[in-house]
């Protein structure tokens, strides 16, 4: 099944030399998740102060929040050099031994997604973690024989967006756990504003607050918006970024005053004119409009979770009020406006 063209995925595409050059470096400059930001200043000083390395680090929550960014800032912190990985890429112990073998003391391992690492994988990290040691297995079947390799002591930052996925033992064997919450809108203003001064494209803090309004919470999503009402506003001669040409941006894009993309409104249409406003699974209503369940669960659904326009019950996905009057379809109740929800 193809997936569709979204400006608003909040994915990460590897090589964006764009949100690599406006990344900030230090805890100073990151705007946003003030618990998080303060709670790391101190675990960082205070490893500094004892001579050691940092606690293991585990990042979660939706995605475009900023995991990959605090990770770079944690070894900027630290002074350290950062080693990266992802999940997905460590297919077998061979491949996490290559990683790890090149580690120096006091470095940052930085692993994204982490949840998709395979088991046996996995296991391979345990001991590393906790007695920086790799235990490895070399040889073929009926001459194999186990040898263990010291690793100088490092931190490892992992990344997630489904926390729920990693296994206890492994979710265990990090000290520092830390939740990444949703962005406010004058949070996401400030964040535009001063990439606006980064790249040399000025935007008047109006046009910067309907920007971040139409962000969906998630700071990723704003620059890349930003990136976009920059291309019109320069094939169009402006100067800077002001409201009228904002607006007609994201019109043009197809991001309306809630920030729901196209995509989003033919989830909920769907829901809605399809099925009835629900119940109905999953799987389902992805097939209904041709996009993959990943995308769905994870790029989708979780910002129409947290605004409140869909609810998740034991029986299916249902449309809440809030999506009927965001549509201007008329609601009439039904038996499973009551559902109980997971």
């Amino acid at each position: 099944m193809k997936e569709k063209d979204n400006v608003l995925d909040g994915n990460k595409v590897m090589g964006d030399e764009f949100e690599s050059n406006i990344r900030p470096q230090r805890l100073d400059d990151y705007i946003g998740q003030t618990d998080v930001k303060e709670n790391i200043r101190v675990f960082v000083e205070a490893a500094k102060m004892r001579d050691e390395s940092l606690d293991h680090v585990l990042l979660y929550g939706p995605p475009g929040l900023g995991k990959t960014t605090l990770s770079h800032i944690i070894a900027n912190e630290l002074g350290v050099n950062i080693k990266t990985a992802s999940g997905p890429s460590i297919e077998k112990s061979g491949d996490l031994a290559a990683v790890l073998s090149t580690l120096e003391p006091g470095d940052v391992l930085f692993i994204d997604e982490i949840h998709r690492m395979p088991r046996a994988v996995e296991e391979i990290l345990y001991p590393a973690m906790e007695d920086f040691q790799l235990d490895i297995i070399i040889g073929t079947e009926g001459s194999t024989k186990s040898i263990k390799i010291n690793l100088p002591p490092f931190t490892l930052v992992g990344a997630t967006t489904r926390s729920g996925d990693l296994s206890s033992p492994l979710r265990d064997r990090f000290g520092i756990v830390c939740k990444l919450n949703y962005y406010t809108d004058e949070e996401l203003s400030t964040i535009v504003k001063r990439t606006s001064k980064i790249v040399g494209i000025p935007i008047e803090d109006e046009a910067a607050l309907e920007l971040a309004k139409r962000s969906r919470k998630t700071p990723r999503i704003a620059n890349r918006l930003y990136k976009r009402v920059r291309d019109f506003a320069l094939v169009g001669g402006y100067e800077r970024i002001d409201l009228k040409i904002t607006k007609s941006s994201l019109e043009r894009l197809k991001v309306d005053n809630y920030g729901l993309d196209a995509i989003d409104i033919e989830y909920l249409s769907s829901l809605i004119q399809k099925f009835n406003g629900g119940p109905v699974g999953l799987e389902t209503i992805a097939t209904s409009i041709g996009e993959e369940v990943t995308t769905i669960e994870d790029v989708v659904e979780p910002f129409l979770l947290q605004e409140g326009f869909i609810k998740r019950t034991r029986s299916g996905r249902i449309a809440t009020e809030k999506s009927y009057r965001h549509l201007g379809i008329n609601h009439s109740y039904t038996i499973f406006d009551t559902q109980e929800e997971e």
